[in-house]
């Protein structure tokens, strides 16, 4: 099992101001339409070369719509860059609009 966190959880600690570094695994339209505030953009066909980019000195939660790529990408930098400190948003961006934000657009 890999470690995932809930909407509401993850709202929680950006209400206490946590250090949290928001990477958004899907497309450039998709972040373009609708994200999550503080996100990056590091679409899932760029990780690899762009890995670099996600901390290791702090919690990192990874994001797409439902979840589903941003498992992967969390399996891919725990295997080949042995990152310990990410977290995959359960139900993505699709249940934070619905949970969470609902003046982030659902699609």
């Amino acid at each position: 099992m890999l470690p995932e966190l809930t909407p509401e959880d993850l709202h929680a600690r950006l209400q206490r101001g946590e250090n949290i570094q928001l990477v958004d695994v899907r497309q450039p339209e998709e972040y373009a339409y609708c994200r999550i505030e503080g996100s990056e953009l590091i679409p899932l066909g760029e990780l690899a070369r762009r890995a670099d980019e996600v901390a290791d000195d702090r919690p990192v939660v990874l994001i797409c719509h439902h979840g589903v790529r941003s498992m992967q990408a969390l399996a891919y930098l725990q295997h080949r860059h042995e990152l310990t400190n990410l977290l995959n948003l359960r139900g993505g961006i699709h249940a934070w609009s619905l949970r969470v934000d609902p003046s982030v657009a659902v699609y």
